[in-house]
């Protein structure tokens, strides 16, 4: 068997500790770290980076503690500095601390403002509030030692030279949220040390027991930073096969230097398709007709097969409905591409389980399980030779990859839980994970934490059928909890979501902002029926209801003006609904055929 490389590695590592030294002309980041000298001066007038020493910065700097560059980023003010200023211990991997960033600060290059119009000032401060919204959305994770965008797998199989790059270099950039902004560090490997990859998605850590036996148990869940978005403005694929809310998701065991991992991927299902916000409560899904399809589709698996092996697919949208055709385009699609490493299972998940029976889950189990025994998983014994390695992954998606997606990944990482379990020597033979109580509730939060963190990253609201993964069964408090969910997931993705999607493609560089552009894509001007449909709405059903609480002089004439006005509001509200579209809130600054 071959020997693991390690997983971690301190020889490129990040500065762990850092001062940020803030003078009118520089900003100098000094790295603390024992026997460092290095210090970064960022020139705030040129926007030159270069390495200097701690002698170089003035007694005269304001100084102050911060935990990590996230990068650069120009706005209409001109370039700002990023950097975190909290940070969070989550626990450690293998020795190697693991951090969430909890606060962040924009910093100006400029000292004044006074070189800005009116409009740019206003433009700027909306740019601002986009990235302060970005990097309000909990689940910003980092390391200075370890390379957390990679499987154990994908460690264990790289070459000593990759060992030796820089965490910034050796990234996965699937998975580095903040690679835009340091793009310039990037270019420089000689300030790569001040750069920190940051993912974004959901790690937990647990140190359990199980028949006296102490274990580690960590669950990771990596977001792509590519077809990034919100919920109903960035679906299906882009034409190089990037997949909409594409994650990786990792379940590692580490026992007596042994570890185990098992790793699984949702995403959007991989064709063009679309579904605009239009204020109905479930716009329908439209595929695209003008474009040729199996190229994004090919790309996509070519990829995964790249990065993971064999594929299985899990498709979970209903078989009837606005869905069906989603459904029996992907199953087409699969058929057509003819390769023999993707294979393709429909199950139609709110059918199967409608009227509470979630027991019939166990018909999609038995249906994977041998195809989740060829698979297998990863396993480095203590040693650090490699036992066995994961063969193919399950590519599980929904509508929107979030509720149905993660019950069943998570049904599919318990089954896999119990083999490296029992292999490891944790379980006994006959004993069932269900049977042990205290870990089970462990396993199961965590699952129902990532099924919420996933879900506020792309909905804006908390999972559904979360009240399963935590109980392991549905309850009458969970629908409500849904109910309440969905309607707060309609106001968002309805009115304001296209501020949201914004706010991302800035931050990712899908959107760049021209500093000499005369007219900002901010300004939109909304047509004349935006303002005046509402109000004649509002007035008309406001008069529908005095006139019932103040009666006339007879029955007829009260009835006359509740008809007239109860008619004017639902007439007029029947035709905002016609035109939804232009009622929502849409994105303004990447076009909206850029993102189908």
């Amino acid at each position: 068997m071959a020997t693991a490389a390690p997983v971690g590695t301190t020889a490129a590592a990040a500065y762990a500790s850092l001062k940020l030294h803030i003078t009118p002309e520089k900003f100098y980041v000094e790295a603390c770290d024992d026997g460092a000298d290095d210090v970064l001066a960022i020139d705030r007038v040129s926007t030159e980076v270069t390495l200097t020493v701690k002698k170089d910065v003035p007694p005269s700097a304001v100084t102050r503690p911060i935990f990590g560059i996230l990068g650069t980023i120009r706005l209409v003010a001109g370039t700002y500095l990023i950097v975190i200023t909290k940070k969070k211990k989550v626990g450690e991997i293998f020795s190697h601390a693991i951090w969430k960033a909890t606060d962040f600060d924009i910093l100006s290059y400029k000292k004044t403002m006074l070189h800005l119009t009116d409009i740019q000032l206003q433009d700027n401060k909306v740019f601002l509030s986009m990235l302060n919204h970005v990097l309000s959305v909990d689940g910003f994770y980092f390391s200075t030692t370890y390379d957390l965008t990679h499987t154990l797998q994908r460690l264990a199989n790289t070459s000593p030279e990759f060992q030796e790059m820089s965490l910034l270099e050796r990234a996965d950039p699937r998975f580095v949220w903040n690679g835009h902004l340091l793009r310039e560090f990037i270019a420089q490997p000689e300030i790569h040390r001040f750069a920190t990859p940051v993912m974004h998605g959901f790690i937990t850590m647990h140190s359990c027991s199980i028949n006296g036996k102490c274990f580690d148990w960590l669950l990771v869940s990596r977001r792509s930073c590519f077809r990034a978005g919100v919920r109903y403005y960035v679906r299906g694929i882009d034409s190089e096969g990037h997949a909409a809310n594409f994650v990786e998701t990792e379940q590692i065991v580490h026992y007596k230097g042994s570890k185990a991992s098992f790793v699984q991927t949702r995403g959007s299902i991989p064709f063009f398709w679309s579904q605009r916000p239009n204020l109905k409560y479930k716009p329908k899904p439209q595929i695209s007709k003008s474009v040729n399809h199996m190229d994004g589709f090919q790309r996509h698996f070519d990829s995964q097969i790249i990065s993971y092996g064999k594929q299985m697919i899990v498709n979970l949208v209903n078989q009837k409905g606005s869905e069906k055709p989603l459904e029996q385009t992907f199953s087409k699609m699969v058929n057509s591409m003819a390769n023999g490493m993707v294979r393709y299972v429909a199950f139609d998940f709110h059918k199967e389980c409608s009227r509470m029976r979630w027991d019939r889950l166990q018909i999609l189990m038995d249906q994977l399980a041998d195809q989740q025994d060829e698979f297998s998983y990863f396993l480095v014994d203590s040693e650090g030779k490699t036992v066995t390695q994961q063969e193919g992954t399950f590519r599980s998606n929904c509508m929107d990859c979030l509720d149905r997606t993660n019950v069943i990944q998570s049904l599919l990482a318990r089954r896999s839980l119990q083999a490296q379990l029992q292999r490891l020597g944790v379980l006994h033979v006959g004993q069932r994970i269900e049977e042990q109580a205290d870990f089970e509730k462990i396993y199961k939060n965590a699952w129902a934490d990532n099924a919420n963190a996933c879900a506020k990253q792309y909905a804006g609201t908390g999972a559904l059928k979360t009240d399963y993964t935590r109980t392991g069964k549905r309850t009458q408090w969970g629908l409500i909890m849904d109910g309440w969910n969905s309607l707060i997931r309609y106001y968002k993705n309805n009115f304001s979501d296209g501020f949201r999607q914004d706010a991302i493609d800035l931050f990712l560089g899908n959107y760049s902002v021209d500093e000499v552009e005369p007219a900002s894509p901010l300004h939109v001007k909304k047509d004349w029926k935006f303002l005046a449909l509402p109000i004649i709405m509002v007035v008309a059903f406001s008069m529908c209801i005095i006139c019932l609480l103040m009666a006339g002089d007879t029955w007829t004439e009260t009835l006359a003006y509740v008809l007239f006005w109860g008619s004017a509001s639902f007439g007029t509200f029947a035709i905002i609904l016609y035109n939804g579209k232009d009622f929502v809130d849409a994105p303004k600054l990447v076009q909206k055929e850029k993102m189908d």
